[in-house]
Formats: C-alpha cells, sequence, structure tokens
C-alpha cells in the first residue's frame, strides 16, 4: 500500500511533548519596558557560544553554507540563494566581538559571490547581496561593496513585470514556465532596491519595490492575518490566478517562515517608504504569528498543517519572526511586538542550540528546510544562525546592528 506524503503530513507520528517556557521566557522585560535580567543573560550567553562556535568553525568553512548534514555543514560554491547569509554571520560576529579574523573571513566570503551581481535568474538577490556586500559597504566605506550591490539591484529589477506589479521569483527571464509566481519570500529582497534608490538617487529602484509590496499586500494576507507561501498571476494580463504553495502544507495553510517573512519584510518597506498600510500588513501578519505559537514560543513549520501543535519545528522561522517583531516595536512603540521577540529569542537560546553537540558545526537546531519535499528536516540552517545572532544583537548591541543594516525609522 502507498502513502503519499500529503497523507504522511497529515498523520501525526505521535504528539510531542510541548516544551514548557522557561522562566526567563515567561516574563522577558521588566516594568521599565528593558529586557529583565535573566532574559539579558541567557541572550548573553548564546551571542558568547554563537560567536565561539563560528570562530571554531570558520577555518573550516569552504563554500557557502547551505544546510547540516549529520552536524556538518553542506556547501553551495555560487552561493545558491542563501550565500549572504555566512558572510553575514561572519559580520554580525565580528560587530559582536571585535575580532577583525571575522571582518577578513566576511570580505574573502563575499567576494566570492561577485559573479552574482549579474544573475538575473532569481528573486534572491537581497538575500545575496544585503547581509553580505551592503553590510560590508556599512561596516568598510569601500566603494567596491556599494557598486556591486547596485549592479544586483539593476538585475533583480528585471524581473519587474510591470501589467501585474510583481517581481517574478522564479526561473530565466526567457522561461515562461513560473513566470507569474510570486511569493512571500521576496518581501525580503526589496530592502536591496531601497538601498540602490538612496545610493544612486533613483527612484526607479524603490518604485519598483513599493509597487511589488502593494501588490503583495493586496492578494497575500488572510482577513485573520495568515497569508499561503505563493500566489499566481497570469503573466500576460497581470490578472491574479489564486494562492498556492510550495513550502507550506497547501494553499490554505501558513508556512511559518513565509509568514515571518512577511513580518519582517512588509515592516522593513515601512520603513523605507513611510507607508503605513506596510506597517499595517506587518501587525496583521505579527499578531496572526504570535497567537499561533506554541507554549514553548518556537514555531512550527506550518500554523496550520494538520498535526499542528504536535509537529515538527522550525527554528529558523523563530529567529526570523523576532527579528521583524522587534523592528515592529521599533515602528509601532508597542511593547507586545518585542515582549514576543524576547520570548522567541530566549526559547530558542534554551532550546534550540546545538550546545550539547561536540560534532555540530551550526549554532541553532530544530530547523526545517522543506517539509512538504522531505527536505532537512530537523537540521540547522545558515539563515536561522544569522537571524539569531542578528536577533541577539537587535537585543545587546542594537546601535552595531544599525551600523551593519541600518534600522533607520521614516522622518
Amino acid at each position: 500500500m502507498s502513502v503519499s506524503r500529503r497523507a504522511l503530513l497529515a498523520t501525526a507520528a505521535g504528539a510531542a511533548a510541548l516544551v514548557p517556557a522557561a522562566e526567563a521566557s515567561a516574563a522577558p522585560a521588566t516594568e521599565s519596558g528593558r529586557p529583565a535580567a535573566a532574559t539579558l543573560r541567557t541572550l548573553t550567553a548564546a551571542a558568547d557560544y554563537a560567536v565561539a562556535k563560528v570562530r571554531a568553525v570558520a577555518p573550516r568553512v569552504t563554500g557557502f553554507p547551505v544546510g547540516t548534514r549529520f552536524e556538518k555543514w553542506t556547501y553551495s560554491r555560487g552561493g545558491d540563494w542563501v550565500g549572504g547569509f555566512w558572510p553575514g554571520t561572519l559580520w554580525m560576529a565580528y560587530l559582536y566581538s571585535g575580532d577583525d579574523s571575522f571582518r577578513a573571513r566576511a570580505v574573502e566570503s563575499a567576494r566570492n559571490l561577485a559573479p552574482r551581481q549579474s544573475d538575473t535568474s532569481t528573486h534572491d538577490l537581497g538575500f545575496l547581496f544585503y547581509p553580505s556586500w551592503v553590510t560590508a559597504w556599512r561596516l568598510t566605506g569601500d566603494d567596491e561593496w556599494r557598486t556591486g550591490a547596485i549592479r544586483a539591484a539593476d538585475s533583480l529589477i528585471r524581473r519587474y513585470n510591470p501589467r501585474g506589479e510583481f517581481i517574478r521569483a522564479w526561473g530565466a527571464l526567457t522561461d515562461t514556465a513560473n513566470a507569474g509566481r510570486v511569493i512571500m519570500d521576496t518581501m525580503m529582497n526589496l530592502d536591496l532596491l531601497a538601498f540602490a534608490s538612496r545610493q544612486t538617487g533613483d527612484g526607479r529602484y524603490l518604485d519598483i519595490a513599493a509597487a511589488h509590496a502593494r501588490t503583495a499586500r493586496r492578494v497575500f494576507p488572510r482577513p485573520d492575518g495568515s497569508t499561503p507561501h505563493v500566489f499566481d498571476f497570469d503573466p500576460d494580463t497581470g490578472a491574479p490566478l489564486g494562492p498556492a504553495t510550495v513550502q507550506g502544507y497547501d494553499a490554505s495553510s501558513c508556512w511559518s517562515r513565509g509568514q515571518a517573512w512577511g513580518i519582517y519584510g512588509f515592516t522593513t518597506m515601512y520603513r523605507r517608504t513611510g507607508d503605513t498600510g506596510f506597517r499595517d500588513t506587518a501587525r496583521a501578519l505579527a499578531d496572526y504569528a504570535i497567537a499561533a505559537l506554541t507554549p514553548d514560543h518556537v514555531p512550527v513549520w506550518d500554523y496550520r498543517a494538520p498535526q499542528q501543535p504536535y509537529d515538527v519545528k522550525d527554528a529558523s522561522a523563530g529567529a526570523i519572526m523576532a527579528c521583524g517583531l522587534l523592528d515592529l516595536h521599533a515602528a509601532t512603540g508597542r511593547s507586545g511586538y518585542r515582549e514576543a521577540a524576547l520570548r522567541i529569542l530566549t526559547a530558542l537560546a534554551e532550546t534550540c542550540l546545538t550546545g550539547n553537540s561536540a560534532r555540530a558545526e551550526a549554532v541553532v537546531a530544530r530547523c526545517t528546510r522543506n517539509r512538504p519535499a522531505e527536505d532537512g528536516v530537523e537540521i540547522s540552517l545558515p539563515y536561522a544562525d544569522y537571524y539569531f545572532l542578528e536577533g541577539v544583537l537587535r537585543v545587546l548591541r542594537p546601535a552595531d546592528v544599525d551600523r551593519a543594516i541600518d534600522l533607520s525609522q521614516p522622518s
């Protein structure tokens, strides 16, 4: 008797016990709004651990980490879509430690992405070039990085479809397959375009980013604030066709990492444009995701999959969500977003780090890359490490993170 993958996903493998929230997770902040001492101790210890782990592993890294196999990094030479996160992690380690060896390794790794500046086959140029090249320019002032990031933005805007006002996610420009496919992840690539507009004075980049974000705001959020992973358009007319998924359970579910991309991405677009509609969309997505968290504060891979809340986790979704919530707190002044972010970061620090394994090369465990494809369940992922460090440093060293990625609010 054969069983489909969807059927396997719909059948609980057994109820996993929910990890109780630790005392620091339950009360992350004092009445003044500052993190409680226990939370600060937990996050400082996590940052110390993360930087020590990166320092130990970095000399053995031979490419761009894409995920772990038996707790060891596997690599892409060209960077795949995740190439920016290893140099980004090195930059975060440099900011925290002041150790120039991290800076030197970040520069060396980022330079290996140079051929991707002209890659028009992917929407992921923001993921590739913002945490690596934009951060390099902001921290070094070397114009090589600024120029390369703008070239990457030039490649990205070639994927814009003016009929539907969206940036297509996948496929070469000449490939008709997926020509009308838009995914939530693209919200995180738009800040590269905002950077290019600020640096060149050419508003075209930001105009395209804002147009895509308005389209995403119109078609992705459901009335309850949940979102699908994918939305399809007719590429010739721009007419909307409807939701779909690749990495979520189905078209009506809510893939937690996609939801996190949306929280962070819409908040960033509010910061770059001042359009309060983007801020309000981020709030709707955040409110849904916070309410959907289980008591252990680590997201399940899909908030609407049949097995939730007794399902495999995706710590990377938690790290991304925490960064977005800290951003959203700054954009709205609502303390609940910061408190939720602190609970998530504390939970990740207490239950998702690799400290119990002598062989682990990553910082964060309990990640899920693509559950429907049975690809990368309960592994480590480079973006989990990057966003976890970013989130922790947003709490411990916000001025340093601002130097690296620009946390400015609308004037």
